[in-house]
């Protein structure tokens, strides 16, 4: 921990550039891919296949990011081109993760219709599972997502594309692309389909290892699909306590599992979904409150919960920052990095916390600096500087710090 894949050193910006993937780095991963796919067969080359394109699309985000069009241009053509050599391949026709992954691509290169299409196409296909589908649940629940980030408001939200694409998984039955309206009955209907699913899955107990896995991801995609259903069609609310619900739910249950160690009680991977539950609790409360009026304390008080049981999550610390960034007070937020680095080894909290002593000391010069001729601070910001000189001190002498390339080079390029 504490690099990411081989040629990312994405951390670090040289000058006004960001440095993205090196080529040497580049070339070994596109190598190492194409070695083990001609080893490969069946399943486990359906899952290469998985890895490569997630790969490419984390390319194109960062592409998106850089604000780099000619790049992204490019990047999008070598990666669609995968894609679409992967689906060819007899054993991948039916894989949903790929279609849903190929999906994502197109939305992300801005061909919305495109991508309507395909997983259109896809959800067309997968036959008629319904919620007993994990793969199926999650195609939708995606799909879903990403029609509902188009909308600028809940106003007539219920009779959305989303709406539609939830109500019909609900139904069971074959899929229908959307015609532009929702009936009311089938709402009615898909919500009690939902109440009763969710009902279901809470209510099991013992689960053979191999199901595993796969009730934990059904788990979570069906309380990501009812909970977005009925933020739609109800409101901020009822999703909230659809979370609520399957949280204490799972809590229970996690430490019933912990009291009889002895014997295999409840879902297996109850942490694991805890924290996939609790992720797209605070990301729909993030969601609500940019295209509505809404208090932030909700959703700080679920990051702040949420990040004591899990400190190594980093998208639940990206959402903290970004929150934080709104608030002027930062002695709260000293305080709680403080507090959780004391109680775990993770390095994510001090990364985290220089990152946003950093931004803070960036605002602070930018407010600080006259913008004629050469450019000297007003008042010297030495408090803020040796507030991430004593961190950066405090991490690298914890055991995961000592052995963390990328503090390290961060510590350096800062005394620089």
């Amino acid at each position: 921990s504490g690099f990411k894949s081989i040629g990312h050193m994405d951390t670090m910006s040289r000058g006004r550039h960001q440095i993205g993937h090196y080529k040497e780095g580049e070339e070994f991963i596109q190598n190492v891919f194409h070695v083990l796919s001609q080893i490969f067969t069946g399943k486990e080359k359906s899952n290469l296949a998985i890895c490569w394109l997630q790969y490419e699309i984390s390319k194109v985000i960062q592409c998106l990011q850089a604000k780099k069009k000619k790049k992204l241009k490019a990047q999008g053509r070598k990666s669609k081109k995968l894609a679409k050599n992967f689906l060819k391949a007899p054993d991948n026709r039916n894989n949903l993760s790929l279609w849903k992954l190929y999906a994502y691509l197109e939305w992300l290169l801005g061909n919305t219709d495109d991508s309507r299409k395909v997983f259109d196409t896809a959800l067309c296909t997968a036959g008629t599972g319904g919620l007993k589908s994990a793969q199926l649940c999650s195609l939708s629940l995606l799909y879903a997502q990403l029609e509902v980030e188009l909308l600028d408001s809940l106003e007539g939200a219920v009779t959305s594309r989303a709406v539609h694409i939830l109500t019909k998984l609900a139904e069971n039955g074959p899929y229908v692309p959307y015609s532009g309206q929702v009936s009311p009955v089938n709402v009615l209907k898909a919500r009690k389909t939902y109440e009763h699913a969710l009902q279901e899955y809470l209510s099991k107990t013992a689960v053979s290892d191999q199901d595993q896995a796969n009730d934990t991801d059904q788990l979570v995609n069906l309380v990501g699909c009812y909970a977005l259903f009925q933020y739609l069609t109800l409101g901020i609310d009822a999703a909230v306590l659809i979370y609520t619900q399957a949280s204490e739910k799972l809590e229970v249950s996690g430490s019933q599992k912990c009291e009889n160690t002895g014997e295999n009680f409840g879902i297996l991977n109850f942490p694991s979904a805890l924290e996939a539950v609790t992720l797209l609790h605070t990301n729909l409360l993030r969601f609500h409150m940019k295209i509505s009026v809404y208090p932030l304390n909700p959703l700080r008080e679920a990051l702040t919960e949420a990040l004591k049981r899990y400190p190594s999550n980093q998208s639940l610390w990206r959402s903290y920052i970004h929150i934080q960034r709104k608030s002027h007070c930062a002695s709260k937020a000293r305080r709680f990095f403080d507090s959780v680095t004391r109680s775990t080894n993770s390095l994510e909290p001090w990364l985290f916390a220089i990152q946003v002593e950093q931004m803070r000391k960036k605002l602070t010069e930018k407010v600080q600096r006259a913008d004629v001729g050469e450019i000297h601070c007003t008042i010297p910001e030495t408090g803020l500087t040796n507030r991430i000189v004593a961190l950066f001190e405090h991490a690298v002498q914890s055991e995961n710090g000592t052995h963390c390339p990328l503090l390290w080079r961060m510590y350096l390029n800062f005394m620089v």
